[in-house]
């Protein structure tokens, strides 16, 4: 059974993903995060210490699964010998979206609050998430690099940072469909095990084109 003082850090923590989620850092008042959380100021800064440091322990929160699946994944691919880029971007690709599978109802919540985050237009807001996913992301890179030989470092980096603006963008909800297009909740929706294999499908298509 939870404590009283855990049920807080937890409802405050729930709360700060959804709100930050829709309405990003700047855009989002820690009194509507207490109200919203039937807390106070106080029961932030006996927790956390502040508003950026609330948002950086619900980061850490949401992102520790995901980083720690990468690098199972990625151990063991690199224990087999050298993966190839595909297998490297299914890797990656797939615990991202894998948040919205493995979370229940909470899965979309804590989906669309990474990837807002990590387009937030706050450089500092874009840091404090890189500090959570730098270490393992690095890692995949240089992966890459390796799996890429006849690709020069830098276009292989530039493929990078662009695979993981389109995974954010897909985890923010924030691609607007085209007219026409199948609406949320058909086959061709948003359902995330078709997503990942189209998305992987486009970028390991986009990493062999573009960087011959």
């Amino acid at each position: 059974m939870e404590t009283p003082v855990e049920s807080t850090r937890e409802r405050l923590l729930n709360i700060a993903e959804q709100r930050f989620g829709e309405g990003g850092y700047e855009g989002t008042s820690l009194r509507a995060i207490t109200v919203a959380a039937a807390a106070n100021i106080a029961a932030v800064n006996y927790h956390f210490g502040s508003k950026e440091a609330l948002l950086r322990a619900a980061v850490a929160r949401a992102m520790a699964p995901v980083n720690t699946e990468r690098r199972r994944r990625l151990d063991q691919l690199e224990a087999k010998g050298e993966p190839t880029a595909e297998q490297l971007i299914r890797a990656f690709i797939e615990p991202g979206l894998d948040l919205v599978l493995r979370r229940g109802e909470r899965g979309p919540v804590v989906a669309r609050f990474i990837g807002r985050v990590a387009f937030d237009p706050s450089q500092r807001i874009r840091e404090l998430y890189a500090a959570e996913s730098d270490p393992v992301e690095a890692r995949y890179l240089a992966a890459l690099q390796t799996a890429l030989p006849n690709a020069a470092p830098e276009s292989v980096a530039f493929g990078y940072l662009n695979m993981l603006g389109l995974l954010a963008l897909h985890q923010s909800q924030a691609l607007t469909r085209p007219p026409g297009a199948e609406p949320p909740g058909s086959d061709d929706g948003e359902d995330p095990g078709k997503l990942a294999e189209n998305l992987i499908a486009f970028l390991v298509a986009a990493f062999d084109r573009g960087l011959r």
